[in-house]
Parts: C-alpha cells; structure tokens; sequence
C-alpha cells in the first residue's frame, strides 16, 4: 500500500533541525549537543500540513479521568496517550497513517531481534536485546535507563493489589513469569499490601525468563516461541520502571509522588478527574528517541463532566485543541483511508457477572435468553442516528473483522431482538421475572445503549435496575474489581474491547477476555472461566503455524459464543476523527491506542 506519510528534512533523507530558530540549550533548557541531535529525528508529516513547528502548549478539555497514570496497570486508551509521552518500550509503534503502524519498530532496543541478526536463539526460545544508550530518567542527576529498570517494570505487573489487565500475555510467554506472579500473590495475601512488602518480594526473588547480561543488555527466554513477543513488549504494560518506584505499591495511592519520565515529557500537575499538565522533560536526549519529535512544548488537560457539545464548542472555538476522553466527531478532517482498514474494535458487547450473588447468570441457557432479547439492529440505528464518524455492523463472534481469528457468521445467525421468544427461554430456565442490575456510564452514546438494551430486557420479563456512573475511570475500576462483583454491585452491561494491538494480534481479543483465574486488574470482568476454554487458549498459543492458530483463535470464539459467555453486539470501525481546534496540525491516529492523536508528533500554529 501507498504511504500516506512523507519525510521532509535534508537532501539525504535527514530531517531538518525542529530546534531551528531557538538558540539550543537557552530556551527550554536543553543542552546544546542534545538539541542538536534532533537533526537525525525522522518527522513523518502528513500530506498538507505544511512545516514542523517547534513550541506552544496543546490544550485538551473534556470529561473522564485517567484509571491509572501508572503504566503498571493503565489499560484505558486515554490513559496510554498521555503515557506514551514519559514511557518508553523496547519497541513502539511507528505513528504513520498507513500499515507500516502496525508493526513495532526499535525504541529502547537497538534493533528488533531476528534470528539473522543473532537476537533470536535455541529455536525461538531466547531473545536477546540491546538496549540504546542515551536514554535517561529525569533524576537529579539524570539516570541512564537499564535492562535491570526493564526488569523491574515486567516484575510490578504481577502484583496482585490492582492487577494488570494484559498480565496473561506475559505469563504464558515469558518463562517464569506465572511462577513469579503466583508467589506474588502468595506474599501479599501473607504479609500485606505494603510498599515495603510488594518491593521485598521483587527484589529478593527473580524471573527465571529475565536474564541481565550488563546495563545494555537483556536476554528473554520464552515458554514457547512466540511470534507475537515484540507486540507483547510493544505494549506500554512493558514499561521500564526506576528505582524510584518501589516507594509506592503498583497501582497504588502516591504514584504520581514518585513517577519519573524516559520520554520526551514529564508530569508536572495531576489532580484526578480535575487536571493534568506536562513539560518538556530536561533529561530527554532527541538523538536518542528517532519516533517523538516532540514538537510542542507541554500539554495541560482541563478534566470537566459537561456534554460532548459543550467539548465541540470549547475546541471549535479554539479555547482548547483536542477533546479530552469524549470522542467528539470532526465532519471536515479527511480520513487516512488506509487507518480505516486495520481492524475493527468489538463495541459493545454484552457482558455478565458469573462470580456475583445472582447465580442464574451462571447459567448458559440465562445468558442465551437474555441475548436473545437484544436487538442488535436497533443499537446499528442508534449509532448511525448519533452519526460518531464510524462503521457499525452488528456482531456475531467476539473477534471482530479485520482481526486474526475472525469468521464472518454462520448461516442462519440473527440480530436478536426477540422479547417473547427471551421470555419463554427464561421460563424454561425457571427465571422469568428475574431482577438484574445494569451498569451503565451516562457518557454518549453509553447511556443511550444501555436504556436500549434495559428496554429489550424489560419487554422479556426482566426486572431491570439501572445503576448509573458518571465516567469511564469509575466504570472500569468497578468492572476490573473482583470484589464489587462478589458483592453484586452489578450484573449485566455492556462493555466494550478494542484489541491491544492489530496485525498479528490473535490473542489480543481472547486471552484478556476469557483466560481463567482473573483478579484484581482482570479484563475478564464477570470471572468467566471454563477449563475447556483454557485449554483451547493455551494451543493456541502454542501453534506456529499462523493460518492453524488462526482457526484455533475462530474455535476459542465459536466456544465463548456458544456458551453465551458474553453476547458480541455491535463492531465498529475504530476510526474516530476526532475535532482539533484551527492551530493543530499533523494530528495522526494512533490504532494501539483507540486512534486517540499523537501528541508526540502533532505541532501547533499560531
């Protein structure tokens, strides 16, 4: 496919210096070699958008906080946009507008490792990685990031007291890896949820599949080969984590204290749900960061519960430059076409509490009813009625189109919306006239999801109970706490899954979703678990074969589906062209996270 990207800069494919016109190491204080290195960044520029230009201070407004600011455990989209600006991986995603952004390409890693290059060894078992030098922590002085700082962010996602989302990815790759969460788990639930506790245990027992060879070196032994293990560390969850971090629980109260930036920019203010800002990290080395130009200058978030109009007027207006955690839709910026074709995201589907109080949710024949009465159609209207600037179609499978392991439906499948017929299959089942409660955000098009679907299970006998929260950090710290489940906080709503990477990404829409145990931080929300599944996951993973494993993923979904362990509802098409004020320019989807912009590579005008 054609690039929609272009490079500008020098005659030899260099990039010009974005410093040009500010004496280096006067204005933002950084020093003059460094600066000067920038002239090596490569600046990938949509067509139109004329020039780079360096500085001024990008303005987001709109409602919903951040769930976590700490990489350990952050798993909402808006949280990873603001991450990517003072995380950094051994690989990233290249911000393009074509399919070149859905392969990782080196950051903190000198080179991807292949089997030629003598990175891939002992028939795929071991990789070996060597790290860039010139990257620092912004630490008074600055600290040169190393393989041991890598190490220990892959060890905090295994503490068990918020939990990781995408946990299984690492566990079932990374030899060691589910051994050391399991005595994790075993020394907190024993001695206490504690900075102390939680930084013992990391630092007096290793994984086995983690070996540092020197400051620059790390070698990874895998359980399997894996030709997914670069996503999987592409994943901001693969985050490096300083010294600095065992003061504080993973995912735990004063993170914000002791958070340190490797990237281009560091937090300077955080008040949750209220506001956010950064600046320009001193100890970032552009000569050794070749994917963020670090165009602007800092970033302030203004975080206010007000309606997605009053966001669109701030923006439009010029008052602010993005739409902050509302996905207000712009009808005049083109669409690269190319992004509109990487995958579609599963949204909403309709999910159950299988550990709460309400045990008749456990019930296969329950949850096939309470589908049955939905109708999918109708949901495909109101998203088109709310004309978001995507594609919806209803859903038949979990894996959505456009993904490994998706198959168009089966012949003779229907869109639901059948009360009487619901009604009837709950008598069968002995629940007719059973009470459930519906969790629901208020945000658009949320709500008016949910009263659809409350409607369709009222019109089949439910006793419908609409438990209402106002944003989405709340939503998900419910969803991803397994004790609100156990207290039956909720029972019924309607979630929705983005993959955490597109290409080859054939775990990314099972394992998190379905893979039993799930604990604290799980995205297998209700603690859906069934053996047999399981172990259809595990040869999945297991299969070499790309087309076999592909199958296997479609057989892990047709066995989900059929026990009605969620209900898909809808797909849709992740483009989301979001509103920017008149000063933004090069604003580019990212697909890894929910095509929220890139603010590492957007620049403003006056």
């Amino acid at each position: 496919m054609t690039s929609s990207t272009t490079t500008t800069g020098t005659t030899d494919g260099t990039a010009a210096d974005p410093s040009a016109g500010t004496p280096a190491g006067t204005a933002d204080g950084t020093p003059a070699a460094t600066a000067a290195a920038t002239a090596t960044a490569l600046r990938l520029v949509l067509p139109g958008e004329g020039e780079p230009r360096r500085g001024g201070i990008l303005r987001y407004f709109g409602p919903g906080g951040m769930d976590h600011i700490d990489p350990a455990c952050a798993s909402y989209a808006f949280s990873h946009q603001i991450l990517r600006l003072f995380t950094r991986q051994l690989f990233t995603y290249p911000t393009t507008a074509d399919e070149d952004a859905l392969t990782p390409v080196p950051d903190l890693a000198v080179a991807v490792p292949t089997p030629d290059n003598g990175g891939v060894v002992e028939g795929g078992l071991v990789h070996r990685v060597e790290l860039r030098p010139g990257v620092f922590w912004d630490t008074e002085p600055p600290r040169e990031v190393t393989a041991a700082d890598l190490v220990r962010g892959l060890k905090r996602l295994a503490c068990p007291v918020t939990g990781t989302g995408a946990l299984g990815y690492f566990t079932s790759t990374v030899r060691g890896m589910a051994e050391f969460a399991e005595g994790y788990r075993a020394a907190i639930e024993r001695d206490g949820a504690t900075p102390e506790t939680a930084a013992r245990y990391q630092n007096t027992h290793e994984i086995s599949g983690l070996r540092v060879l020197d400051d620059h070196r790390l070698e990874i032994g895998l359980v399997r080969p894996a030709n997914d293990i670069v996503n999987i560390l592409a994943t901001l969850y693969a985050s490096p984590a300083p010294v600095e971090y065992d003061a504080v629980v993973p995912g735990g109260p004063g993170f914000a204290d002791v958070v340190r930036s490797c990237g281009p920019y560091r937090l300077t203010g955080y008040r949750h749900g209220e506001h956010l800002s950064m600046r320009r990290n001193p100890a970032w080395n552009p000569g050794s960061d070749p994917l963020r130009p670090a165009w602007i200058d800092g970033i302030e978030v203004r975080m206010a519960r007000v309606e997605d109009e009053v966001v669109r007027d701030e923006v439009e207006s010029g008052r602010a430059d993005l739409s902050w955690g509302a996905p207000v839709i712009s009808h005049d910026r083109p669409s690269p076409d190319a992004d509109r074709h990487v995958g579609y995201a599963l949204n909403p589907y309709l999910l159950f509490n299988v550990r709460g109080p309400r045990q008749e949710l456990r019930d296969p024949a329950v949850r096939r009813a309470l589908g049955t009465a939905v109708d999918k159609a109708a949901l495909v209207g109101l998203m088109d009625r709310m004309d978001l600037g995507t594609v919806t179609q209803t859903a038949h499978c979990v894996i959505p189109p456009g993904n490994v392991g998706y198959r168009p439906a089966p012949p003779g499948t229907t869109d639901g919306g059948d009360p009487e017929l619901a009604r009837k299959m709950l008598r069968a089942a002995g629940c007719e006239g059973m009470r459930l409660r519906v969790l629901y955000r208020v945000e658009t098009p949320h709500d008016d999801i949910a009263f659809s679907y409350a409607d369709d299970l009222r019109a089949a006998g439910v006793d419908v109970e609409m438990i209402r929260i106002l944003h989405a950090d709340e939503y998900y710290r419910i969803l991803q706490d397994p004790e609100r489940a156990l207290a039956g906080d909720w029972d019924v709503t309607a979630a929705a899954w983005t993959p955490d990477w597109f290409g080859n990404n054939g775990r990314t829409c099972m394992q998190p979703l379905f893979e039993s145990p799930s604990g604290a931080g799980s995205c297998n929300y209700g603690g859906y678990s069934d053996p047999a599944v399981d172990a259809l996951i595990a040869e999945a993973l297991a299969e070499p074969d790309p087309e076999r494993a592909g199958d296997l993923w479609h057989a892990v979904d047709r066995a989900v589906c059929e026990a009605a362990a969620v209900v898909p509802l809808l797909v849709c098409e992740p483009t989301i062209l979001h509103v920017t004020s008149p000063r933004v320019r090069n604003a580019i989807p990212m697909p890894h996270v929910d095509r929220w912009y890139d603010a590492a590579n957007l620049w403003l005008v006056d």
